[in-house]
């Protein structure tokens, strides 16, 4: 009676190990309230410059035959060529407070524009002084990093294209597992001068209006697992010790049993 209760238990043991690690579409599937029609584009969505990023700023002109008037414009980041960059220069570091000192026009805050804002803003200041008659002034991302830590490890993803929204980032982090909670995926920001966090649901279209979707430079993403991801691994640790234990005891009674026959 003592065995069969003994069996019975760790029966529902085993049982209860196995359905606690039992994982449903529900709980993993992107986007599940995505409507048949589709969701309109916000195309509005670009990075802001922040302290800390470097930029790289080329000043061109369209009137032509303005080479020597560029130079002092273009001394950091080089020159644009027709073919592209041919020096790519050092670039301009923002400082704490959001600035660049650009050359001839001095200290310029740029913190908190779009990378279209800071060249609107930079032409502006170049025709308005009389230095350019018609510029075309192009800015790029130096240094456009966003960072993914989970229970596995942590990833620097580089962003090359200057736009990254977080479904992006997860798919350049090699997606999410079975065991990590999609209700419990943070996205750590530095926002005037506090650490923000903010969770995100990748199984919801509602992600797509959450102000961190779209990722700023130095962004943390970092995710949580389920609990019984821990109790599985035990499980499967239990497992093995047991396992090992089984497999010498039988090789002791398989050493004893050939003993005594020999010794018949």
């Amino acid at each position: 009676m003592k065995k069969s209760k003994l069996f019975l238990f760790f029966a529902f043991a085993a049982l209860a190990v196995m359905a606690s690690s039992c994982v449903t579409s529900k709980k993993v599937r992107y986007l599940q309230d995505m409507p048949v029609e589709g969701m309109p584009l916000n195309e509005s969505l670009e990075a802001t410059i922040s302290p800390f990023d470097e930029m790289r700023i080329y000043v061109l002109s369209n009137a032509g035959k303005e080479d020597e008037l560029l130079k002092p414009f273009n001394a950091l980041s080089g020159n644009l060529g027709q073919a592209g960059s041919t020096n790519q220069g050092l670039g301009y570091l923002v400082d704490v407070n959001g600035n660049i000192q650009f050359p001839v026009l001095g200290e310029l805050h740029v913190g908190g524009l779009t990378r279209l804002q800071l060249q609107d803003t930079i032409a502006t200041h170049l025709k308005r002084n009389g230095y350019i008659k018609d510029p075309l002034v192009v800015a790029r991302f130096m240094n456009f990093k966003v960072f993914f830590l989970s229970s596995s490890g942590g990833k620097v993803l580089n962003i090359t294209n200057e736009r990254c929204t977080f479904l992006e980032a997860l798919a350049m982090a090699g997606g999410l597992d079975f065991y990590t909670r999609r209700d419990r995926i943070g996205v750590m920001r530095e926002v005037d001068g506090k650490r923000v966090v903010h969770y995100l649901d990748p199984r919801s279209t509602s992600v797509f209006n959450d102000e961190f979707y779209l990722l700023q430079q130095n962004d943390i993403i970092f995710t949580e697992d389920y609990a019984h991801r821990f109790i599985r691994e035990s499980y499967s640790n239990w497992t093995i010790l047991f396992s090992g234990i089984t497999t010498l005891a039988s090789m002791v009674m398989l050493y004893l049993s050939l003993s005594r026959q020999f010794q018949r």
